[in-house]
Formats: structure tokens, C-alpha cells, sequence
């Protein structure tokens, strides 16, 4: 579809997207099926690992699309489909948990009836922490996100072609609705598959601290794929520095959100000294996991605030594009960090479906994007912010 005033022509993405995608999914599928047979509780936690970070990503980018509409934001209009799109997996949730789902003997210690009529602690969070109660959340939170997603993208695809303004307003009430009911479900979803791993163990701030790596990474992947597109002549040449800088900011802001996030959990727990807490993370400062703990600190906030500290990196998209995929791969080993130890207790061992399962979540992402891609305009050419939008500047 043309539109004149933004200079936007739908063009095709190129065909060898759709085929590494495939090859990606196609990997990942073939081994890690592979790897449920060979090791079934090693995969089962490998995929818990790149599952949450499907699910960060998805719900993450609904935020922020739910988060344009309800700020009146206009800078981040013309490329709002982008996160519109990464968006589009969160339909797909139920069917990808159903591996874990079916292995939940495997991931959560909870769930053994031998090992609940011997602790105390268990018995005392049965009536939440059970099978039946959990898949109940899953099934009702994920088809509530599902239900959002559909209904925002359909009035934003919708203005495309007859660019009714009232369907501007509908997603300001819905989204008005899902934000707070987005902290409620995506606080009760790092609780049942993160937090949970370990039932012993509880953080107030968890759930915040999920938030904020979901953010970022989804931001993260918004910068990049906006960079790559606009390069590729795939976007209005009119999105500029300003819009760089901006994206560049949020970023930077959620580095210092995560970080000020991370700090605050660690503190209050060392602080307090109760055992009940403080095993957690000693548990993650042995046999190996101190490495990662350290490397978590270093690549997850010290070098993505350096590196985004200036106004120059905030518009270089070079640099942008770099610190983009660096601040996703760290938001996974974050992942990986808060799950494995609870599977290797004595120590960090090493498996090759440590790698196999992300390169699938990675060419799931791709297809998904880029059915959408063929189907629906990458810039919303209906909304009627989006002029607003491209003729944006900090000065």
C-alpha cells in the first residue's frame, strides 16, 4: 500500500528471512525433540529457559504497544507494528507450553505428592501451588493476553484501510484495561514458572523484576528490527535520529531500571540474612554459578549503560544494532541464570540443548514476523498520529 504523505510503499521482505526461520525452527524442533528422549529433565528446563523468553518478548511488546495508545505517544506510531507483530506469538503460548506442561514432574519439585506430604512449607502453599490450579492460570492468562492481542491489532490493522479515528479511541480503553491487568497476569506467570522451581523461596519484588527484563529485551528487539528495516528501505525514510535516540533512551532507562530492579531484590535479602531467602542466591554464588552471577552483572548493566550512555550511541545505529542483540542475549542468560541452578544444585554442567531450543524460539520469531510482514503494512498508514509521528523532532 502506498501512502503519500509518509512515503511508505509495502514491499515483500526478502524469501531467504522465510527460509532461515525455517531452518532455524526446523533445528530447533528436529534436536530438541530429540532431547526429550535423550534427556528429558535437562530439556524439560532448557525449553522452560527459551519459553519465558518467548513469552517476555511476546507480552513485552504488547506492553509497549498497549503503552503507545495509552500515553497518546506519537514518535513511536510509524513503527508500532513492528511490535504489533513480535506480539503476534503470544496466540501461540498454549501450544507451546504444552511440552512443559506435560513434564511438569520434571521442572517443579511441587508437584510430587510424596514430597508435599513430607514439608511443611509445601503443604502450606498446596492450595496455590498445584497441577490442576496451575494449568487453570495458564489456560486463563494466556487466552486474556490472547484476547488483547487480537482486539488491538485488529482495530490498528483495521485503520489501514478505512482509517477511522474511533478505533484510535477503542485501543486507549482497552489498553487502559490491559496494563493493569498485564502487572497482575505477567507477575503471576513469573511466579508459577520461575519462582516456583524453587517453592522454598520467595521474592516480593520478582515479579518486577520479570517486568523489566521483559521490557527491555522487547525494546531491545524493537530497536534492532526498526534499524534493519529502515536501513533496508522496508520503512518511511522519514524516521530519523530523533526517533533512533529515543528508542536509544528507553533503553538505557530500562538498563537503569533492571539494574536498580536486581540491586534492590539482592540488598533487601542480604540484608534481612534469613535463610529462607538468602540460599537463593548462594546457591547461585557456588560450583560455578558465581561466574554467571558476575558476568550477569557486568554484561546486563555495566556495559549496556556504558555503551548507551552518550547521545552519539543513542543515534548511531550501528551501534544501536550491536547493543540491541547483546541486551537480548543477556536477557536470556538472565533467564538461564534464574532457572538452571535449580536443576543442577551442585554445580553448572554444560548440555548441548543449552543451544538447540533458542535457535528454535529465534526461527519461530523470524516466521512469525515475517507472515505478518506479507500480510499487513509494516506502518500503520491509517492512524491518524502517524504524520505527527514521522514529522517528530527533539528540537
Amino acid at each position: 500500500m502506498l501512502n503519500k504523505e509518509s512515503g511508505y510503499v509495502k514491499k515483500e521482505l526478502p524469501g531467504n528471512i522465510a527460509k532461515i526461520g525455517t531452518v532455524f525452527f526446523a533445528v530447533g524442533l528436529i534436536l530438541g525433540t530429540a532431547g526429550y528422549f535423550i534427556e528429558p529433565v535437562r530439556a524439560s528446563f532448557s525449553y522452560l529457559v527459551a519459553f519465558m523468553f518467548l513469552v517476555s518478548v511476546g507480552i513485552g511488546s504488547l506492553f509497549l504497544v498497549a503503552l503507545e495508545y495509552l500515553a497518546g505517544a506519537d514518535w513511536s506510531t510509524p513503527f508500532r507494528r513492528v511490535s504489533e507483530f513480535l506480539s503476534s506469538s503470544i496466540p501461540l503460548l498454549i501450544i507451546f507450553a504444552l511440552p512443559l506442561i506435560f513434564n511438569m514432574n520434571s521442572l517443579f519439585h511441587w508437584t510430587h505428592t510424596e514430597a508435599v506430604a513430607e514439608d511443611a512449607v509445601l503443604q502450606g502453599k498446596a492450595p496455590y501451588l498445584n497441577s490442576s490450579f496451575f494449568i487453570i492460570r495458564v489456560v486463563v492468562i494466556f487466552g486474556l493476553w490472547s484476547l488483547f492481542y487480537y482486539l488491538l491489532s485488529k482495530n490498528s490493522r483495521g485503520q489501514d484501510s478505512t482509517g477511522d479515528q474511533r478505533l484510535t479511541k477503542r485501543n486507549i480503553v482497552l489498553s487502559g484495561i490491559f496494563i493493569p491487568l498485564f502487572a497482575i497476569t505477567a507477575t503471576v506467570t513469573s511466579v508459577d514458572w520461575l519462582m516456583s522451581l524453587e517453592p522454598h523461596w520467595f521474592s516480593t519484588i520478582f515479579g518486577v523484576y520479570f517486568f523489566s527484563g521483559s521490557v527491555w529485551a522487547s525494546l531491545a528487539a524493537l530497536t534492532l528490527i526498526v534499524v534493519l528495516l529502515k536501513e533496508k528501505g522496508y520503512l518511511s525514510q522519514r524516521i530519523n535520529n530523533d526517533h533512533y535516540y529515543s528508542l536509544g533512551t528507553l533503553m538505557f532507562a530500562f538498563t537503569c531500571f533492571w539494574g536498580y530492579i536486581a540491586f534492590s531484590q539482592y540488598m533487601l535479602i542480604w540484608y534481612a540474612d534469613l535463610p529462607e531467602e538468602s540460599f537463593w542466591f548462594l546457591q547461585r554464588w557456588t560450583g560455578g554459578w558465581e561466574y554467571f552471577s558476575i558476568v550477569l552483572i557486568l554484561a546486563h548493566f555495566i556495559i549496556p549503560f556504558g555503551a548507551l550512555l552518550s547521545y552519539p550511541a543513542k543515534t548511531n545505529p550501528r551501534r544501536l544494532k550491536f547493543i540491541s542483540v547483546w541486551i537480548l542475549c543477556t536477557h536470556y542468560l538472565d533467564l538461564y541464570w534464574l532457572t538452571m541452578p535449580n536443576l543442577n544444585v551442585s554445580g553448572f554442567v554444560f548440555s548441548w540443548l543449552d543451544f538447540v531450543f533458542p535457535i528454535g524460539i529465534l526461527g519461530l520469531i523470524i516466521l512469525i514476523f515475517n507472515i505478518n510482514a506479507k500480510k499487513y503494512n509494516l506502518i500503520p498508514v491509517g492512524d491518524p498520529k502517524l504524520q505527527r509521528g514521522l514529522d517528530f523532532t527533539l528540537h
